[in-house]
């Protein structure tokens, strides 16, 4: 007779099953194949073992490939601080008791859940050269238009700038929840002590606060390097391939170029810079996140 362990197991397995089986044929399947093709050289005609050919080319001859990462890598290291020092703010702000809390909650968080299209849309207007919100209000204060999706100088600002659009979204619901997390009773021993807002707010929410924080920041991180839509819709990655952001580029190469081999060794290189920089957070949070149960 099986055991009661035994049939346990195979119970659980049996519960497992649909995920692992959705695991393996739509993620761990075709990251292995994407892993294969991007040692050959396939154009949808052929296909050949080229070796390290394509990472090799990415390299050394690829100026694209460089353009590309480093309009993401800035893009990523000035937006993503930025936006995490907003939603932060706006957190604060939505959490002090007032009167409608609820519904400016809710005002601040539409936006999130406006299609990336149609947000797109939206800024292209907002950044309008002749006729845009944006160039109406420099002119209020005697300043020139700008041209934002037509010069080169400005264009990755204006995706920065873009980029706030997001801070009332989930990020700011995420430190929401770690600010309601704080015990009050912290707060009370802080003024005990004689502590004014701020020295509260740097001894106690930030500490205590970090881990979200934390959180926050591997998540932007990710999502900073996979932006795509918004340069799709908005410049197609200009002008001067100004906003060719990695994940565009890729899509190119698959999508319009049909290099399906070189544009699999794009993915594999985005997977370890993304790797490598959410491990470079990893290391560097043991300095600065604090969690309650640690020991001083």
């Amino acid at each position: 007779m099986v055991s009661t362990a035994r049939r346990r197991a195979a119970i659980g397995w049996l519960f497992v099953a649909p995920w692992l089986l959705g695991f393996l044929v739509f993620s761990a399947g075709p990251m292995l194949v994407s892993l294969a093709l991007s040692f050959t050289k396939y154009d949808l005609n052929s296909m050949k073992f080229a070796g390290v050919e394509n990472y090799r080319r990415l390299f050394f001859e690829d100026g694209l490939f460089w353009k590309s990462l480093s309009v993401t890598v800035i893009y990523a290291f000035v937006s993503v601080p930025f936006g995490i020092l907003g939603s932060l703010g706006l957190a604060l702000l939505l959490n002090i008791d007032v009167r409608g809390q609820r519904l400016f909650r809710t005002l601040f968080y539409l936006p999130s859940v406006v299609p990336a299209v149609a947000s797109a849309l939206v800024w292209l207007w907002m950044f309008d050269a002749n006729h845009g919100p944006i160039n109406r209000l420099l002119g209020f204060f005697g300043f020139g238009p700008v041209a934002w999706l037509q010069d080169q100088r400005f264009t990755l600002g204006a995706f920065i700038i873009m980029s706030l659009w997001g801070v009332g979204g989930g990020r700011m619901i995420i430190f929401l929840a770690g600010l309601q997390g704080i015990p009050e009773s912290y707060y009370e021993a802080a003024k005990l002590d004689g502590a004014g807002p701020w020295r509260q707010f740097r001894n106690v929410t930030l500490p205590l606060l970090s881990p979200v924080i934390f959180f926050n920041l591997i998540l932007g991180f990710i999502g900073a390097f996979q932006v795509f839509t918004s340069s799709y819709v908005m410049t197609a990655g200009g002008p001067n391939n100004a906003t060719l952001f990695y994940a565009l580029y890729l899509f190119r190469n698959f999508f319009e170029y049909f290099k399906l081999g070189k544009a699999s060794a794009l993915a594999w290189v985005l997977f370890v810079i993304l790797l490598a920089v959410t491990a470079v957070q990893f290391w560097g949070s043991k300095r600065w996140v604090y969690y309650e149960g640690d020991q001083a």
